[in-house]
Parts: structure tokens; C-alpha cells; sequence
């Protein structure tokens, strides 16, 4: 048996590329498999939030604020400009009723750190001009930005290549191979790789992968639409998620049998103007198929000058949801050399650097200074 790195890394979004870098850094050979093209799965078809707002207190919190330090420095630290933009975020509040549940949120982000503050909806259009007349506030916060994922997922590699990274597309595992109660290595088909560690992170994959070695991980394809206007002039100076966006997320069970078809859709506002000039306009969090109209329509109410910019295209993909809202990251009990990173679905932009930082100290040390308690594999899962 011939090792044919250190560390095999299954799947090249932006959680696997990050680890694969961060391994490389840290000094270990890195090879790097993907069933697809770079970035073809979920980084492919998502928003670009770096936003610390929507994470819950806690856990989720403690996590992004980490990562959003390490984001500050990523563009020089990689040789490679990832679209990285500090322009601060806002969660939206169309109705009196939520105020309270917002005040109450922010006051829990507050204490653990994040720079977050409640403002009048008059306050909100002196600050984003384009808001509709009927937001009665806002959140508002100076620590979030925004990335593109795909040239997070490039540099991440162009960066990682220049320290030994290898890299093999249109290459799916399809098993682990075991000694005993170790890992050591993974089956492509007929082809087998042999490493001293695994670290799997294709989400919508890894269900099936783990199934092998009778372990469940607990992952759903949630679909996430999107749609891309033309190019337009400045509309918007932040990155903007509205207050249903925090209930579809965290909450899904208070929109279950609404007649609202976009409550049921788990639409909430995501917004955001790239630097070319075109807005992408989000999301649902779907367990069921359905059009974009409920996610323009709801966008258009917050910033009505949407209604008059042209679409140019749509796309969807999958995100990865798991019961209790919490990502898995760490070790696999009971089989050694076998490490997760997965699983994040909304939070895999906002948590890549951390991620890949902790899960590469891991491997290579033995030990991290992060507490993953929290997204350890056999905790008990409870559905929020």
C-alpha cells in the first residue's frame, strides 16, 4: 500500500478548499477530490453574505466572529482578490410585531460581542434610500460584508496549489477504506487512495459516504432559489436579509401550514449589489419545489425600485440543513483518522475561514483551541 498524501480532502467548495489550504499550510500533503467541476455544488449557487446578523447567539455567533477576523486579511493572505467587501449589513423589520423578537436577538448578539444596533424604519432610509416606506426599523451592523464564493473557492485552491495541493476532478468517493477501527483512505469506484487522514466535506454527499460505515449524518437537501438582475447603478450599501430570513432559518416549524405560499417557502429577503452592478436577489430555504415569484415579489415590497430592474437569470441549489441548525465539525468517534466538516447550509460562507483553521489544527495537531462541542458528530440532535 502506497500513501498518496497525508490528508485526502473530499469535496472543492468553500469549506473543503479552505481546509485543503489551511492543511497545506500547516504543512501536510493535501489531495483533494470532487465529483464535479471547483466549486460545482452548493459555493456554486449561493449568496455571498458574510453576515454575523442572522447567526443565532451562541454557537453560530461565536464561530462567525471568529471567521470574520480571519476574512479582514484572506485577500493578501491568499494572493488572490476573493471580492471581499467590509460595506456592514441590515436585517429588515417590515412589522411592529417583530420589533420586540429583534431587540431581544440583537441584545444576546450584543453581549457576545457583535457591534449590532436597532434603528427607525425613517433612520433605515436615510441609511438605504430604496427602502420601502413601510419598514418600521432595521438591525444594523458594521462588521458584516460580503465575498464572491467562487473566487473564495479559487484562491482557496491557487493558493493551496503553490504549497502542494493536488487535485482530482470528476473523482467521487464512494466508500472509505478501513484497517481495523482506523481510516485509511477512500474507494473511487474501483480506484482506491490512501492517506493517514480523511476530512469529508461534500454535504449533500456525505450522508450517503458515512452510510458505509453504519454511522447516520443527519443532512437534507434544502433547495435555496436565487435570481440576478442586470447590471444597475448603486441601489443598495449593505448587504440586507429581512426578519423572516432569521424565522425561516432558525425557525421553520413557525411557517409550516400557513396559506402564504412564500411563508411556506421559507421566503425571506437576502439582498445584495455586486461590484459589476447586479443584484442578487434571495432566497427560499424549500423542502418542496415551487417558482421565484414569491422571492421577488417579497424583495420588491422591502426595495420597491426592484420591480423596475430586469431579471437576467435564476438558479437554485442545494443546501445542506441538518435538524438542529448546527453544522458538523470535528472527529468521527470510534473510527480514527476520519475527520467532518459539513453540513452548514446558510452558514458556509460566513464560517469557511474558521472552519478551515480549526479542522486543519485537528488533523495536524491534534487539538484546537475552538470548541466544537456543539457540532460534534454523536451529540444529541434536537430539531429547533
Amino acid at each position: 500500500m502506497e500513501k498518496n498524501a497525508d490528508v485526502i480532502v473530499i469535496g472543492s467548495g468553500v469549506i473543503g478548499s479552505s481546509v485543503a489550504y489551511n492543511l497545506a499550510k500547516k504543512g501536510a500533503s493535501v489531495l483533494m477530490l470532487e465529483a464535479g467541476t471547483l466549486g460545482s455544488g452548493a459555493s456554486s449557487a449561493c449568496d455571498g453574505f458574510v453576515i454575523l446578523q442572522s447567526k443565532s447567539p451562541g454557537p453560530h455567533l461565536t464561530m462567525a466572529l471568529a471567521s470574520e477576523i480571519l476574512y479582514r486579511t484572506l485577500s493578501e493572505e491568499l494572493d488572490y482578490d476573493i471580492g471581499y467587501s467590509h460595506c456592514g449589513g441590515m436585517i429588515i423589520i417590515e412589522r411592529e410585531e417583530e420589533l420586540e423578537a429583534m431587540k431581544i436577538f440583537m441584545s444576546k448578539q450584543k453581549d457576545l460581542g457583535l457591534d449590532v444596533s436597532l434603528i427607525s424604519g425613517d433612520e433605515a432610509r436615510i441609511v438605504e434610500p430604496a427602502l420601502s416606506k413601510h419598514i418600521v426599523g432595521a438591525t444594523i451592523s458594521s462588521r458584516d460584508a460580503q465575498v464572491n464564493p467562487l473566487y473564495m473557492v479559487n484562491g482557496y485552491i491557487t493558493a493551496a496549489k503553490r504549497l502542494g495541493l493536488r487535485v482530482k476532478k470528476h473523482k467521487k468517493a464512494t466508500d472509505f477504506i478501513q484497517d481495523k477501527e482506523r481510516i485509511i483512505g477512500v474507494k473511487c469506484g474501483c480506484d482506491s487512495l490512501y492517506a493517514d487522514n480523511v476530512v469529508v466535506c461534500n454535504s449533500i454527499g456525505a450522508p450517503e459516504l458515512f452510510s458505509k460505515i453504519g454511522c447516520e449524518l443527519p443532512i437534507i437537501p434544502r433547495r435555496g432559489q436565487l435570481v440576478i438582475t442586470e447590471p444597475v447603478n448603486p441601489l443598495i450599501h449593505h448587504v440586507m436579509l429581512c426578519s423572516r430570513y432569521i424565522a425561516a432559518k432558525y425557525h421553520p416549524e413557525l411557517l409550516e401550514g400557513s396559506s402564504d405560499e412564500s411563508v411556506r417557502l421559507g421566503v425571506g429577503m437576502a439582498l445584495e449589489q455586486t461590484a459589476e452592478g447586479g443584484l442578487l436577489i434571495g432566497s427560499t430555504r424549500e423542502f418542496v419545489v415551487a417558482g421565484v415569484r414569491a422571492v421577488t415579489q417579497h424583495a420588491a415590497r422591502i426595495v420597491p425600485a426592484l420591480k423596475r430592474i430586469r431579471a437576467v437569470r435564476t438558479f437554485a441549489g442545494l443546501r445542506p440543513y441538518t435538524p438542529d441548525g448546527k453544522a458538523f465539525m470535528g472527529a468521527v468517534p470510534a473510527h480514527k483518522g476520519l475527520f467532518v466538516a459539513a453540513g452548514h447550509e446558510g452558514d458556509g460562507i460566513a464560517y469557511a475561514p474558521i472552519t478551515g483553521k480549526t479542522i486543519a489544527e485537528l488533523v495536524v495537531d491534534g487539538s484546537t483551541g475552538v470548541d466544537l462541542t456543539p457540532f460534534a458528530v454523536d451529540r444529541r440532535i434536537e430539531k429547533h
